[in-house]
């Protein structure tokens, strides 16, 4: 079955993905970007700044996007590195991935152009985007085609959609060391059972496990994020300051967002000429039940598969 591809009228070209339960996924080429997944019963599962500009071909504020060749804003390079902005193609030969469903998979490649980075490197970066039933799953792949080796740092940003932040939980950081962007990359052992927000957060967990849990009590939903080869994960939050002061941001929108990166920040991955980096992220969403007034991690957290 071909791929669904509509071009809507601000000219980006977006990708609608389906599964026969009736959950979708919407990817634009711009940026590789998922901008919509959407449930079974069509509720939108992702965040979107309620500023986003369309037309403008720019980074946008929301959705899953790839932060490569760095995260952060370091050097000369652009902020979150160069992947989400440019234009991607569909990716013909996938390999050595397994074929995958039309209906509900896509491949995308970014190739460089020699202009990507400070000094000239050749790159390919893969993304395979598949969808279920209750699942979005991403896999990563970068090749160094270069005749020298280079090093980069990567994320999936999560920007996921909550009814109130806070009513939110994250559970499977705990007792893990972190940077708190917010005190100048001080490094610090999370003390908390679970991470819960009344304020700004912008930090790096270091080393986390596989699995992370994003428990909104008042829609009584968990997201479980599973990921393997980025070891470390970004909690961001940017509160009422903040948000009044990003241009791209509502200000009242940090109230129903939280983003949890799966990323390799810490310890940056080296390739050498012709090898190949792989990650792999799997988000699902099971309905949280009340136990004594609070949610059962371990079920959450253990439970699933």
């Amino acid at each position: 079955m071909p791929l669904n591809i509509l071009q809507d009228k601000d000219g980006l070209p977006r990708i609608i993905l389906t599964e026969p339960k009736g959950s979708s996924a919407e990817v634009l080429l711009y940026g590789g970007q998922i901008v919509s997944w959407k449930n079974q019963r069509k509720e939108e599962l992702l965040f979107m700044s309620s500023k986003t500009n369309w037309k403008q071909h720019k980074a946008i504020r929301g959705g899953i996007s790839s932060c490569f060749a760095q995260f952060g804003d370091l050097c000369s390079l652009e902020q979150h590195g160069l992947a989400r902005n440019r234009f991607w193609s569909l990716d013909r030969d996938p390999s050595p991935l397994p074929p995958l469903d039309k209906q509900s998979s896509v491949d995308l490649i970014l190739k460089s152009t020699g202009v990507d980075f400070k000094t000239p490197r050749s790159f390919e970066f893969r993304l395979r985007i598949s969808l279920n039933a209750g699942k979005l799953i991403l896999i990563p792949r970068v090749r160094n085609t270069d005749k020298k080796a280079f090093s980069f740092t990567f994320a999936l940003c999560n920007y996921l959609s909550v009814s109130d932040i806070s009513e939110v939980r994250v559970e499977g950081l705990e007792t893990l060391d972190y940077f708190d962007n917010l005190k100048n990359r001080s490094r610090f052992t999370e003390q908390a059972d679970a991470l819960t927000f009344d304020g700004e957060m912008n930090r790096v967990y270091l080393r986390s496990g596989s699995k992370i849990a994003i428990i909104d009590h008042e829609k009584k939903r968990t997201f479980v994020l599973q990921k393997k080869g980025m070891p470390d994960s970004v909690v961001w939050n940017p509160w009422d300051k903040k948000a009044k002061a990003l241009p791209d941001l509502g200000d009242d929108d940090y109230k129903i967002m939280l983003c949890v990166s799966s990323a390799a920040i810490d310890t940056p991955i080296l390739l050498k000429p012709s090898e190949e980096w792989m990650g792999y992220q799997e988000l699902t969403t099971v309905s949280s039940s009340y136990c004594s007034g609070q949610l059962d991690p371990r079920k959450v957290l253990y439970g699933f598969h």
